[in-house]
């Protein structure tokens, strides 16, 4: 088995191993993870903090030891809490990086980072605080950051920089956590899930207080939540049909 770690600011995980192929997610830096497959340009990888699979190119992460995976599996995450920083290498070259991303392996990378950091489980009412860092983001599709993120990258983003875990899909995330019958019981910071007409989870928001939801669709916006589901402010009609909400903290 080989390990690696994500050296660089955003890295596109991909569906097949192929620059055109579909991007499911995004790696950033100081993300780690197994190899599970290497071919000659790809490598197909399992991303530690959620499990995540897809296809990685091998110019665009390092190899690590499978000590030194252990060792980082070990320790609880250490993140960059700047909208955009810096780390310096070891030849005094400047790489940005973005919000959330992982600095316990800078030691492995030989590279400093004297930014803004957050560690540790925050509590539940600060789940919104750090969901407006996001706000007017653009949707991506598969991705986990300010300058483009999808429905589910929004909700993991938020919650891993309280120090709490989501899988990386919304139909995974919806596993998670307790059910709630009601939108009355439900509190700011537990999460609501929508689903198409096949009845499969395609979405997923942060629900406010006052009966509002935080959620990237366009971008990340706020509307209203009611038993239907998500009122669009703009459009003035029900974007997402609500499934279920669950309570994860």
């Amino acid at each position: 088995m080989q390990y690696g770690i994500c050296s660089l600011s955003i890295v596109p995980l991909r569906c097949e191993p192929t620059d055109t192929s579909e991007l499911v997610s995004q790696v950033l830096y100081g993300d780690f993870f197994k190899v599970l497959e290497q071919r000659k340009n790809w490598s197909k990888i399992r991303i530690a903090f959620d499990k995540y699979e897809g296809w990685i190119d091998n110019k665009q992460y390092l190899e690590i030891s499978e000590e030194n995976y252990k060792c980082l599996n070990s320790e609880p995450p250490k993140l960059s809490f700047d909208l955009v920083e810096f780390i310096q290498d070891s030849n005094n070259q400047l790489h940005p990086i973005l919000i959330g991303s992982t600095l316990n392996g800078l030691s492995f990378l030989n590279h400093s980072y004297d930014g803004n950091t957050i560690e540790g489980n925050k509590n539940k009412s600060n789940i919104i605080q750090t969901s407006f860092l996001y706000i007017n983001s653009p949707y991506l599709w598969g991705g986990k950051t300010p300058f483009g993120i999808d429905c589910s990258g929004f909700t993991q983003m938020v919650y891993k920089l309280n120090g709490y875990k989501l899988f990386r899909d919304a139909s995974q995330q919806a596993t998670q956590g307790e059910a709630l019958s009601f939108i009355e019981e439900s509190e700011p910071g537990d999460l609501a899930f929508f689903d198409n007409s096949e009845g499969v989870i395609t979405h997923v928001g942060i629900i406010m207080k006052d009966n509002y939801i935080i959620h990237a669709h366009g971008k990340v916006r706020i509307d209203r939540l009611d038993h239907s589901g998500i009122y669009n402010i703009d459009k003035k009609t029900h974007t997402h049909k609500l499934r279920v909400i669950k309570k994860i903290l």
